[in-house]
């Protein structure tokens, strides 16, 4: 079998088994969050995949990402949280894409793109102390008032209520839940009785059931990564769905003392046998993990030295007998004897989101 030059395989089952893991355990909607092309997965097979195991609603940061989703033929609801200045939502609503209203001026913006027999789909958001976007406390009255207005006339459908968690702590969450509940109860005293409800995402799921409301919204789950850093994937149930693996590109005999990549920060302390890999940070390799990851060969762990380069990396493996073209896997599902991407996390002093994200297009995905 020809070993791919670099690859990313996605097990779509993988993901379809997490969905059915989160509907199972939270016993509530499953919205499958597939933003940042399903952080680096490949938002429209993630998605159709995790429909296919139940999930009800697909979310993504931006209109563009629905819109995209809508074009590979995913008809399934489709909520957009995040949006530019000035967004007038034209499309979104030509598209039925739900939109998520955070100030007033969305609100209004949103009405203007309903046609007469044909409302705009909006989750309104509600700020709860995380400080990012979210209607503010002070303007909840204005905004609830108006989108219950929009709504008898038929301009604006209120599908859900929502806002984030910090993740901060139980207690700080358990704050921003009281926050949010006192917001829903607002909205009821103006007549809007939403569809959904939905706070969650995968950390709150897990740990904390009275978060679980009506929806909950899957992100680093689905994909069979932990959010927690005291808690791996197979001990969650989760399997991870991702694999990147490259092949060796070049095998070199080195001595003692020699120099490896950029700047020399490593020289070799014996005479030694060095790999090259061909990814390097354009691909999403971290260049801060220089010298701390490690990788997987016939089944053997070795390490990263020397600096990781735009384009290539190099690997240490001392007198193991290797050749060009044999298989290296970056990281993977840590059962199978493989790194996993939180290990790579740790090592670049970074998240598992962002391992798995950061993966470039250079690098194809393959679906398994």
């Amino acid at each position: 079998m020809t070993v791919p030059f670099r690859e990313a395989t996605i097990d779509l089952d993988a993901i379809a088994d997490n969905v059915r893991h989160f509907r199972r355990l939270t016993g509530v909607e499953v919205i499958a969050v597939v933003k940042a092309n399903a952080y680096g997965h490949g938002a429209a097979a993630s998605a159709i995949a995790a429909l296919s195991a139940g999930a009800t609603r697909i979310g993504v940061a931006e209109i563009p990402e629905a819109l995209e989703l809508r074009r590979q033929g995913v008809h399934a609801p489709i909520m957009a949280w995040l949006h530019a200045p000035g967004e007038r939502f034209a499309q979104a609503a030509a598209e039925n894409i739900e939109v998520g209203i955070s100030s007033f001026d969305q609100l209004e913006a949103a009405a203007t793109a309903a046609s007469v027999d044909h409302p705009v789909s909006v989750h309104l958001k509600f700020e709860t102390g995380l400080s990012r976007n979210g209607i503010a406390p002070a303007d909840w009255a204005r905004v609830l008032a108006e989108a219950a207005r929009l709504e008898r006339i038929g301009r604006l459908r209120i599908v859900g209520l929502f806002s984030h968690l910090s993740n901060t702590s139980p207690e700080d969450d358990r704050a921003a839940l009281a926050r949010f509940e006192e917001g829903v109860a607002a909205a009821a005293s103006f007549g809007i009785r939403p569809e959904i409800r939905h706070i969650a995402a995968t950390a709150a799921a897990i740990d904390l059931p009275e978060m679980r409301l009506d929806a909950v919204r899957i992100g680093i789950g689905i994909y069979g990564l932990s959010p927690f850093d005291d808690r791996t994937s197979a001990e969650l149930g989760l399997r991870p769905a991702m694999t990147l693996r490259g092949s060796i590109a070049a095998v070199r005999r080195v001595p003692a003392g020699a120099g490896v990549s950029y700047g020399y920060d490593y020289r070799t302390e014996r005479d030694t046998t060095l790999v090259l890999v061909p990814l390097g940070y354009a691909d999403g390799v971290p260049r801060s993990g220089s010298g701390k990851l490690s990788v997987s060969i016939a089944g053997r762990r070795f390490p990263n030295v020397g600096r990781v380069a735009m384009d290539q990396f190099v690997v240490d493996v001392r007198d193991t007998p290797v050749s060009i073209g044999d298989e290296v896997v970056l990281f993977g599902d840590p059962t199978l004897g493989v790194p996993s991407a939180a290990e790579w996390a740790d090592a670049a002093g970074t998240i598992n989101y962002e391992i798995v994200t950061r993966i470039g297009p250079r690098v194809p995905r393959r679906a398994s």
